[in-house]
């Protein structure tokens, strides 16, 4: 090979059981866009799912295996909370006299190399209103957060503490244990 040609990148095969979440997640899409659960509809899904995954480059999602439905339970008790204040608080901002009176793009460095977790806090703080997340550097595992309403650098600290926490809790539902020890 030359320096000229294009280097093809080898694609590692991921097996079927790795990918077998996301399989039955595309399964369950594939009932739910068609709105039925007869067996016709659950072998089609079957089939897309297994064309999807084997035919189209999807990184691989290496998940840790572990699932502890208590935590998981517990963060999205807090993230709905979370959804519930944060929406006052943005209405708040919306309706009184002098508006925002400053907003923030906060460097937020996570702990985890986990894609899955790294996606997840990203979706968390996005979806609370008056906060989104503006740029990933997933190399880094680096989240760029806009934030309404910070105007003190204890408010910078703040939003970076609330956005680690995000962190935390999802890695105490579903990361590693490692990852677990290195955030506790």
């Amino acid at each position: 090979m030359t320096d000229r040609e294009p280097r093809v990148l080898e694609r590692e095969r991921v097996p079927i059981r790795q990918q077998l979440p996301l399989l039955i997640a595309l399964v369950l899409l594939w009932m739910t866009l068609w709105g039925s659960v007869a067996p016709l509809t659950i072998l089609t899904g079957v089939i897309v799912a297994l064309l999807v995954t084997r035919a189209l480059y999807l990184p691989p999602v290496a998940l840790s295996g572990r699932f502890h439905l208590g935590w998981m339970l517990a963060f999205l008790v807090r993230f709905a909370a979370d959804l519930v204040v944060a929406s006052f608080e943005v209405a708040w901002y919306a309706f009184r006299p002098r508006g925002v009176s400053r907003n923030a793009v906060i460097r937020v460095d996570l702990t985890t190399r986990s894609d899955l977790v790294l996606t997840g806090t990203a979706l968390a703080v996005s979806l609370v209103p008056g906060s989104v997340v503006l740029e990933v550097d997933r190399p880094n595992s680096v989240l760029y957060v806009h934030s309404l309403g910070v105007d003190s650098p204890e408010r910078v600290e703040r939003t970076r503490a609330h956005v680690l926490d995000y962190e935390r809790r999802l890695l105490r539902a579903i990361g590693s244990p490692e990852e677990w020890e290195a955030v506790r």
